[in-house]
C-alpha cells in the first residue's frame, strides 16, 4: 500500500450533502486488512555502541518492523574496551494490508494526524485501489474476506462511500460482512437474498445506535456455494464482464430515479433539484444507504439484490463508488479493465483498478474513487 500524506489548506463538505444543510467533518481512514504490529523504535547507533565501555554487554537482537536484525554491536565478555561494529540496517518493511481469511475483519487505523491519499491492495482473487478526491479526507472504505472453511471458496466483498463524515462507511466496512454471514448461517439457501437484506438492516440499526451523524452508500458481493449475490443501497455500483460485455448487476438509488421519487413522496417527503443535483428534502443526493438518521424516514437501508449462478464465462466483477460511474460508462469500465485481466499470461488486476481510477480523474472527477476488481474465475466451482 502506498500512502502519502498531503497537506491541503482547504476542506469542503461531501458533495452528497448540499452546502446549506450539512458540512463534512474530517474522518479517520479505516480499511479491512491484516493486523500489523507497530514498528519498534530503535535508538540511533551512537547511543547503542559507545566507543568506550566500562563493563561487558550482552549480545542481543534488535526487532525492527517484525524483522530480526543482527546485533548492532557485540563484544566479548572478557574485554573492557570495544570498537563498535556497525551493521547496515535493512529498510523498514512496507505494511501492505492483506485480507483476513475469515469473515471476521481485522482492521488498521492510521495515527492521529495521518491522512490517506491512496490505498492499493492485492488479495486472493481480488484487488483494490482507492484514491482520495480533492474535497477533503477520504471517506471511501472497503472490506474483503475469503473463506476456505466450508469445503469451497466463499467470499464477501464491499465498497462503502461515506458522506457527511466517515463513520458510517467505517462501521459498514467493519460489520456488514459479519452481519450478512450470521444471517446466511441460519437461513435456507433459498432465502439467501432475505439474509442479505437482514444483514444490511441490522448494520443500519447498529450504526444508528451510535448516535453519529453521516451515512454511506454500499455495494456488496457475496460468493456462496456457487452463487453470486450482489446488493446495493445507494449509488455505488456493480458491473460484471461476461465475455467482454458489461452486465450491470445493480441500479443506483438516487432521488431522480422515478421509483425512488415516488416512494419518498408517498412517505411525505419531497425531491427537488438543488444546483443541478436532485436531492431529498433539499439535502441528500442518494435515497438509500446506511445511517443518515435525520432523514431515516426516507433514506432506507433496504438493498436491492440480484442472484446469479456462477458460470465459466463470468470474467470479473467491478465494484466501485460513484466517483467512477459519474464519469465512466459501464462498458468503458469493462473495456479498461479487461486487457489487463483476461487473455494475458499474468493478469494485473491492481493495474486495471488504477487505470479505471485514472480514467475517471482525467475526465474531471473530484470525488473519492474506490475500485475493486474481483476475478470471478478464481471462485467458479
Amino acid at each position: 500500500m502506498s500512502i502519502a500524506v498531503v497537506h491541503s489548506p482547504v476542506f469542503s463538505p461531501s458533495p452528497v450533502f448540499s452546502k446549506s444543510s450539512a458540512s463534512s467533518p474530517i474522518g479517520r481512514s479505516l480499511y479491512a486488512s491484516s493486523s500489523l504490529s507497530p514498528s519498534t523504535v530503535t535508538p540511533p547507533p551512537s547511543t547503542l555502541c559507545p566507543l568506550t565501555l566500562r563493563r561487558p554487554i550482552q549480545t542481543r537482537n534488535i526487532i525492527l518492523n517484525g524483522i530480526n536484525e543482527e546485533p548492532i554491536c557485540s563484544t566479548s565478555s572478557t574485554t573492557t574496551t570495544t570498537t563498535p561494529v556497525l551493521k547496515r540496517k535493512r529498510p523498514a518493511r512496507i505494511n501492505i494490508p492483506m485480507a483476513a481469511l475469515s469473515f471476521e475483519p481485522s482492521l488498521q487505523t492510521p495515527r492521529d494526524g495521518d491522512r490517506l491519499d491512496e490505498v492499493e491492495v492485492e488479495g486472493e482473487g481480488y484487488s483494490v485501489y482507492c484514491k482520495r478526491g480533492k474535497r477533503g479526507a477520504m471517506e471511501d472504505r472497503y472490506s474483503a474476506f475469503v473463506d476456505h472453511q466450508q469445503g469451497s471458496k466463499q467470499a464477501f466483498f464491499g465498497v462503502f462511500d461515506g458522506h457527511g463524515g466517515v463513520k458510517a462507511a467505517e462501521f459498514a466496512a467493519r460489520n456488514m460482512g459479519r452481519n450478512i454471514m450470521n444471517k446466511v448461517g441460519v437461513r435456507s439457501e433459498e432465502d439467501i437474498e432475505a439474509a442479505v437484506k437482514e444483514g444490511y438492516l441490522t448494520t443500519d440499526e447498529e450504526f444508528l445506535k451510535q448516535n453519529v451523524r453521516g451515512g454511506a452508500s454500499c455495494v456488496t458481493a457475496l460468493i456462496h456455494k456457487g452463487k453470486l449475490v450482489v446488493s446495493n443501497a445507494g449509488d455505488c455500483r456493480a458491473v460484471m464482464s461476461r465475455g467482454g460485455i458489461a452486465e450491470v448487476l445493480t441500479l443506483d438509488h438516487r432521488p431522480s430515479r422515478e421509483s425512488e421519487k415516488e416512494r419518498i413522496e408517498a412517505l411525505g417527503g419531497y425531491v427537488d433539484c438543488c444546483r443541478g443535483v436532485w436531492r431529498i428534502q433539499g439535502s441528500l443526493a442518494v435515497s438509500r444507504g446506511i445511517g443518515d438518521a435525520q432523514l431515516k424516514k426516507w433514506v432506507i437501508a433496504e438493498p436491492e439484490t440480484k442472484t446469479v449462478f456462477t458460470e465459466p464465462d463470468f470474467e470479473f466483477l467491478i465494484l466501485a463508488s460513484d466517483g467512477v460511474w459519474d464519469k465512466v460508462s459501464n462498458q468503458e469500465a469493462v473495456d479498461t479493465v479487461r486487457p489487463l485481466c483476461i487473455g494475458v499470461d499474468k493478469p494485473h488486476p491492481l493495474s486495471a483498478c488504477k487505470e479505471l481510477v485514472n480514467l475517471a480523474l482525467t475526465r474531471g472527477s473530484f470525488d473519492d474513487i474506490s475500485v475493486m476488481v474481483i476475478q470471478l474465475s478464481h471462485f467458479v466451482q
